[in-house]
């Protein structure tokens, strides 16, 4: 029986649906996770990297990913920061560092 989709996937479509929400929707173009534990903490470590077309309203959802809260079953997102924004011909790669902690 599986548990569900784990963090990773559960960022992916929240970070999706987030940029959907903002009128700017993005690609998730590739998404990699390590598990990563402090001595009180368990969750995971995360890049990320997605394509877009520039716009103010990306640029707006882009300034406030640092702010933004997201509700992922089991997992809390305690950071989540923009590392990189590449332009690639018409397209943005925006890459994204985030660090999950498993609710207990």
């Amino acid at each position: 029986m599986s548990r569900g989709p784990d963090a990773a996937t559960l960022l992916g479509r929240a970070l999706l649906a987030s940029a959907q929400a903002a009128g700017c929707p993005v690609v998730l173009v590739s998404a990699d996770w390590t598990r990563w534990a402090s001595a009180t903490f368990v969750g995971a470590r995360h890049s990320i990297a997605l394509r877009a077309s520039p716009s103010p309203l990306l640029d707006a959802w882009l300034a406030g990913l640092g702010e933004a809260e997201f509700a992922l079953r089991g997992h809390i997102v305690a950071d989540l920061a923009v590392t990189g924004v590449a332009r690639e011909g018409a397209w943005l790669e925006v890459m994204l560092e985030a660090l999950s902690v498993e609710e207990r």
